[in-house]
């Protein structure tokens, strides 16, 4: 297949870029936007695109290149292509389903107990050799807080399930009802932000569930409640939170994802109830690799007349 020109988008990835170098024609370019040149140079070669999360996959990107016929995104997430105007011009799109399941949802864990245990603020008291001279105060547990879940797919069930071992109910809202579980079902967000102490936004990013944690619902989970986001920064109406946390309407919050990454509001990084993560819920290196070899074997399968593994479009 070393005919076929696999474009790679987004940061690098030691593994996925080797054996995109060594089985197809390989394209790399790492930052957006891609200029003018880059795309003019290569664009009758460019059968494929390899993108990694927040690279930006739109019409100034398609249209320009006649021979593309499918995108693989290295994420589970396909918010941020343009699937109307992949759908049009006949492109295929997968994803990497399932394989971050249980990282995403150990992330969500560990962000509960940092936050509640204030484990960033115990290791700088020691650091700092404040110890020597003073007690640090009492913090909160997680054993037996009401975990409530936007969207209760795959990693939302994944984190209900670590939860339940902590003997904290769960409740959440979806699409639907699940059936064949024992958690609280709520019809809205807000209902359901009212009747938890950790809310944690799970779902896929899409219009309706851009901003679904607004302030409304932040403050419906209210001074004592924490937001868990290992979603998409888009599912939060930023300046919102960053208000409420300042203010001390909510209760604090664990965040590995941001509206404008990789900037994040200046005004978080001062807040001992707050802990900040760089998009890092999936990334360990045997997932990294599991989710490379479900990439190049989507690839692989498309341009070898069989069905892709994992179809989003």
């Amino acid at each position: 297949m070393k005919n076929i020109g696999v474009l790679m988008m987004g940061p690098s990835y030691g593994y996925l870029e080797q054996e995109l170098e060594r089985r197809f024609k390989f394209f790399r370019y790492g930052s957006q936007p891609i200029p003018r040149d880059f795309i003019a140079l290569h664009a009758e070669s460019i059968h494929a695109i390899v993108s990694c999360v927040g690279m930006i996959i739109d019409a100034r990107l398609i249209d320009p290149l006649p021979n593309l016929k499918i995108i693989a995104c290295f994420s589970v997430g396909v918010d941020c292509i343009d699937m109307k105007k992949c759908a049009e011009k006949g492109i295929r799109v997968t994803n990497t389903p399932d394989v971050p399941n249980a990282e995403v949802a150990d992330t969500a864990i560990a962000l509960m107990i940092a936050v509640l245990r204030r484990i960033r603020v115990c290791d700088n008291f020691v650091r700092n050799r404040e110890w020597l001279s003073n007690e640090f105060p009492l913090t909160t547990k997680l054993s037996g807080k009401r975990v409530g879940i936007i969207g209760l797919g795959r990693i939302g069930t994944a984190i209900a399930k670590r939860a339940e071992a902590f003997n904290c109910p769960i409740s959440y809202i979806s699409r639907s009802e699940k059936p064949n579980n024992s958690y609280k079902y709520y019809s809205t967000v807000t209902e359901l932000a009212s009747n938890c102490d950790i809310l944690v936004v799970a779902c896929d990013l899409n219009p309706e569930t851009r901003h679904i944690v607004n302030r409304e619902v932040i403050e419906a989970l209210g001074a004592r409640g924490v937001l868990i986001n290992i979603g998409r920064g888009g599912h939060v109406h930023e300046p919102e939170l960053v208000s409420a946390l300042v203010e001390g309407r909510l209760g604090g919050a664990g965040l590995d994802v941001f509206e404008d990454e990789p900037h994040v509001p200046e005004e978080l990084f001062g807040l001992e109830n707050v802990v900040l993560l760089p998009h890092v819920g999936t990334n360990t290196v045997e997932t990294g690799n599991d989710m490379a070899d479900l990439v190049l074997k989507n690839l692989e399968a498309h341009f070898s007349g069989k069905s892709l593994l994992t179809p989003v479009l």
